[in-house]
């Protein structure tokens, strides 16, 4: 390990442990677990954003149970389904025999209690407010696995992959205004309180839904001509359906007269990895940027 990542490890214990008879790691309601001297042998993950991490920290082997929206990295789906977000069945987790069950906001609270009151042990995690919130994520899940260095190595690359796309925007001239859409939800996009705002940020555009505090808002089609974003990205899932968004966009009542529309900048961003707060948000990043401004990255305009 190299010298900063062995800073980063200790900074890690420094702001997740603590506790005199024993080291404890805190979950994002406040609970305290012990941090086990072996790593947890059966794990339930209930989000695919947790799946995907506890994946990078090498815990695959030890993941027993996923929810049916687990599908990356392929090895997940191979893994017993327990259910969805916020339909998690109580008893296909219990009969897994879990030593952890990993939550995430979208679980219902109440599933969450009645895991516990089985004597289940229940780690709680939050999405964060912006990119650089993934790395106390990443941190925790490794704490709590058993698994601080590989979560350490983890954060360092994923620093290193942010720093690069940093350094890279150095010369960027400008930033063009941004509007993220996803598909099949009509204007639906995402307001200043959402870490995609954060990405669009890094990325080096300007969000033109920052003034709504929330996560995510409807746009209205005025709002959106008045504002004429340079860039649409759409949330899509695959080729077809961005195609479709996109022709959508081109026919709307005077959407084809938005800056974006009519210069052809209407980008597809991968919807699988965007809306996963998780590792593979460091590529989208990149992605992002690359597609807002192109001659820092070596592409053509």
């Amino acid at each position: 390990m190299t010298r900063r990542g062995m800073l980063l490890l200790l900074l890690a214990a420094a702001l997740c442990v603590s506790g005199a008879a024993g080291q404890t790691v805190k979950d994002d309601r406040g609970r305290s677990f012990p941090v086990p001297l072996e790593p947890p042998k059966r794990i339930v993950s209930l989000a695919p954003n947790i799946t995907e991490i506890l994946f990078a920290l090498g815990c695959g082997d030890q993941v027993v149970g996923v929810t049916r929206f687990c599908d990356n990295p392929p090895e997940a789906l191979t893994k017993t389904k327990v259910g969805g977000l916020v339909d998690p069945s109580l008893e296909s987790i219990q009969a897994l025999h879990p030593d952890l069950v990993v939550a995430f906001r979208g679980n219902p609270l109440r599933a969450v209690e009645r895991l516990q009151a089985l004597h289940l042990r229940v780690f709680v995690l939050d999405i964060g407010r912006a990119l650089d919130d993934l790395f106390a994520l990443i941190e925790k899940l490794g704490a709590v696995t058993g698994r601080a260095e590989a979560a350490a190595r983890l954060n360092e690359r994923l620093r290193g992959e942010i720093q690069a796309v940093r350094a890279a925007l150095a010369s960027a001239a400008g930033k063009p205004k941004v509007f993220l859409v996803l598909h099949g939800q009509g204007l639906w996009t995402c307001g200043r309180t959402s870490y995609l705002h954060d990405l669009i940020v890094q990325a080096g555009g300007l969000n033109i839904a920052a003034g709504i505090a929330k996560d995510w808002a409807f746009y209205s089609r005025e709002r959106l001509l008045q504002d004429d974003p340079d860039v649409i990205l759409i949330l899509a899932r695959s080729p077809e359906e961005f195609a479709q968004a996109r022709a959508w966009l081109a026919g709307a009542a005077g959407l084809a007269d938005v800056r974006a529309v009519r210069g052809g900048r209407v980008f597809l961003v991968d919807q699988n990895a965007a809306s996963r707060f998780g590792p593979r948000l460091a590529g989208t990043l990149r992605e992002v940027a690359a597609l807002l401004h192109p001659e820092c990255f070596g592409r053509t305009p």
